[in-house]
């Protein structure tokens, strides 16, 4: 019709939702006034409720799937698409839809402009495809301008893990680090403490990225692997996670590294609130390497201290910077990833269930076990 586009929908599902959910909500201070929303869950409700606040005269919908097959997307997809027709018309879906794929038969049967299909290059795994035309709800969210600071700032960090020696080499200590705590001290977690709001998405998308990568026990040579491999991954944001998990890490029997992640700037410049964020993130820091002794026979109260932290600070919450520590991470997981002697971006784990799940939608139960057919039969009611 010509109005303004409002609002953006991005449907797809891990790789192809988690990285530009995260990036757009962190960067939502740079918003150029476009409100996006993420499709990815098979949960009707949620998508029906979704739907039912959205104009889609003012409203662009963007699919994401490499193959244009994935159960999940296409499923969403097609409850978008019946909606679009029945409130706007068909003809209209060229003007509304993109289709971030390799496949362009498929989004063009769906009634997706040619010249809306992008393509991803075949060797980018959906895990670490944010950067390309995955990224596409957050360049239409933040404007060219900050996506190209986003680029800029991941490039330096690359180019930083691909030039610096390994003892000032940021990704390569921290990989260092995980296989260090894991392996010789057995923790078998670590924990993300971003102290911003606005990165409360960013131990979510970390999960995926790490631990779909090197979450294996064969090596490349097809071996069983007799150490560690992936870390399992976790966290939430200070000062939140101070009055929720805080207390096992302090005084329980589990050792959890952790990486404290802080800002020295306020986006805002409340710069009285910024400061007590910032003693809180110091303060559990000294607390977890110090710790307490108690006094007398109050030895419920001792807190013997000695637990590994990583703290992280960055100049302000931008897009370079964000970009930069989104690399760190990914670098650091595929150093981690060569030096345990693993493939970091297969996942066949994945895999499995994917057509595990298509033979039961298809009714093929044979294979099924005899406890999966019983909860089958009750999960029809």
């Amino acid at each position: 019709s010509g109005k303004k586009i409002t609002d953006v929908v991005n449907i797809g599902i891990g790789g192809s939702h988690l990285g530009p959910e995260m990036v757009t909500e962190a960067l939502a201070y740079y918003s150029k006034g476009v409100k996006p929303h993420f499709i990815s869950n098979i949960d009707p409700d949620f998508t029906s409720k979704l739907l039912k606040d959205l104009n889609p005269e003012t409203t662009l919908f963007i699919i994401v799937s490499k193959t244009f097959t994935t159960i999940e997307t296409l499923e969403n997809a097609n409850k978008v698409r019946a909606w679009f027709i029945d409130n706007a018309s068909e003809i209209a879906i060229k003007d509304h839809f993109f289709a971030i794929s390799n496949n362009t038969e498929a989004p063009k049967k769906f009634g997706v402009s040619l010249d809306n299909i992008l393509s991803i290059p075949d060797w980018v795994g959906g895990r670490f495809s944010l950067w390309g035309s995955v990224g596409l709800i957050i360049s239409i969210v933040i404007g060219s301008e900050s996506f190209k600071d986003f680029l800029k700032g991941a490039q330096e960090m690359d180019t930083h893990f691909r030039n610096s020696p390994f003892e000032k080499n940021i990704p390569v200590v921290l990989a260092l680090v995980s296989i260090w705590y894991n392996n010789f001290f057995k923790c078998e977690t670590e924990v993300v403490l971003p102290y911003s709001q606005f990165l409360r998405k960013l131990p979510n998308y970390l999960q995926q990225a790490s631990m779909e990568s090197n979450g294996k026990s064969v090596d490349r040579s097809g071996k069983k692997v007799n150490y560690e491999t992936g870390s399992i991954v976790w966290g939430s944001t200070g000062t939140n996670a101070q009055h929720a998990f805080f207390q096992l890490m302090h005084q329980g029997t589990k050792i959890i590294p952790s990486d404290f992640i802080a800002f020295k700037e306020s986006l805002y410049g409340d710069s009285n609130q910024h400061k007590i964020l910032n003693s809180n993130f110091l303060a559990q820091t000294n607390a977890l390497m110090t710790g307490k002794l108690a006094l007398g026979n109050d030895v419920h109260k001792n807190i013997d201290g000695n637990k590994p932290s990583t703290s992280i600070v960055i100049n302000k919450l931008d897009p370079s910077s964000l970009g930069s520590l989104i690399a760190m991470y990914e670098n650091k997981i595929f150093t981690i990833g060569s030096i345990l002697n693993v493939f970091s971006f297969d996942q066949w784990g994945v895999e499995l269930g994917k057509s595990i799940a298509k033979e039961i939608l298809l009714g093929n139960d044979d294979a099924l076990d005899k406890s999966t057919k019983k909860i089958k039969e009750q999960l029809k009611g």
